[in-house]
């Protein structure tokens, strides 16, 4: 299985999809525990709900899961939320704290460099080759980093999740624009959002966004509940509730396609 799937188009925005892979190759599945094995923390379904909503769209996918690594962390294992409670590089427990893998075969030292080498680099690799692609075309290049997770999880935040959590950094990684844009886009589809909340972004974003010289990025959370049937096992997708999300998340990247001329 080759570590990242590219879908290249000719317009200046470049999906992210770091989460939605779900391949684990046989010898760390079976290090994993039965609840490792469920892949729960999965971002399920988001490559279908973005799926040919506009055109000429590239887009860059981690085929592997989190758990083998996680794509959208810091390389170096620094922490995203220092002093709040996140899983790490290689997670040892899902989003509820429970243990992922067999006693005796938590990830060593020798298995982060290993599966740095073999899956986290050559993702951001091919993303950072689409982002330096899209840009000499375009002038600009425009990453929407595409999320979801379950909407109640008691371990990372209290409550439940806004529908829409779109996260910038501050306003750090984009231009006003784009982020008045989005946010304005949930807003008005009536549902619940909130921007730079809980989730401000994940390392791709942080680490990729540089305004000034013409890379913007921006990361969407979406609560799963507003496009599943349930957020347990089998996690389905609710088709009722996709084609009613998907219609504003198509109102969302037609904006930024829109905008990109202007930040050039």
């Amino acid at each position: 299985m080759f570590p990242v799937t590219v879908t290249r188009g000719d317009s200046p925005l470049i999906l992210g999809f770091p989460h939605t892979g779900t391949f684990v190759p046989d010898d760390i599945r079976a290090r994993l525990n039965a609840e490792g094995r469920l892949l729960r923390d999965t971002d399920w379904h988001i490559d279908a709900l973005y799926r040919d909503l506009v055109p000429g769209v590239t887009a860059v996918a981690a085929n592997f899961h989190r758990y083998v690594i996680d794509a959208n962390r810091d390389p170096a294992g620094h922490s995203l939320y220092p002093g709040q409670t996140t899983t790490g590089l290689i997670p040892v427990a899902t989003f509820d704290n429970v243990p992922i893998w067999a006693e005796g075969s938590e990830p060593t030292e020798a298995d982060t460099a290993a599966r740095l080498d073999a899956w986290h680099r050559p993702y951001h690799a091919a993303l950072s080759a689409e982002l330096a692609r899209v840009r000499a075309r375009h002038g600009v290049a425009i990453l929407y980093d595409c999320h979801s997770i379950r909407s109640v999880v008691p371990w990372l935040f209290d409550g439940t999740l806004p529908d829409f959590n779109i996260g910038t950094d501050g306003g750090a990684t984009c231009a006003a624009a784009i982020e008045q844009a989005v946010h304005g886009r949930c807003q008005a589809s009536g549902r619940t959002c909130i921007l730079n909340g809980r989730f401000r972004g994940g390392w791709t974003t942080r680490h990729y966004g540089d305004p000034k010289s013409g890379i913007h990025t921006i990361q969407m959370e979406l609560a799963q509940s507003s496009h599943l049937a349930r957020e347990q096992p089998d996690f389905a997708l609710d088709p009722d509730k996709a084609d009613t999300l998907r219609a504003t998340l198509k109102n969302i990247l037609q904006d930024l396609v829109d905008l990109a001329p202007s930040l050039a």
